[in-house]
């Protein structure tokens, strides 16, 4: 069973930056690939990006348009959304979870664990 934890969600202006992290434990972090979801006020979740068990290989939402980077550190079993250049519409609760498959990292319903999420508030 693997926990995680986000942290560093928070208020930010818009055009400013905030970095998330995700702690993960309980398990081999090196055996899942990691993704970053997000469900704003009266919206689905959706994705936002993935990363593969090595770092090696990422994927990100369109809507990201490069603003985002994602990143783990496999060393301190974490991942992290650094995301830049904020805008309103990214304005929701973001979720970090591990997929213990080889499945579409964009599709929910892969991943196996997940956080109990973050807040993340874009002020205009």
């Amino acid at each position: 069973q693997v926990q995680l934890v986000e942290s560093g969600g928070g208020l930010a202006q818009v055009g400013g930056s905030l970095r998330l992290s995700c702690a993960a434990s309980g398990g081999t972090f090196t055996h899942y690939a990691m993704g970053w979801f997000r469900q704003a006020p009266g919206k689905e979740r959706e994705f936002v990006s993935s990363i593969s068990r090595n770092g090696g290989i990422t994927f990100y939402a369109d809507f990201v348009q490069g603003r985002f980077t994602v990143s783990r550190d496999n060393a301190k079993n974490t991942v992290s959304l650094q995301m830049n250049n904020l805008e309103p519409e990214d304005t929701a609760v973001y979720y970090c979870a591990a997929e213990s498959g080889y499945g579409d990292y964009r599709r929910q319903h892969n991943y196996d664990f997940w956080g109990q999420g973050t807040q993340v508030t874009v002020s205009s």
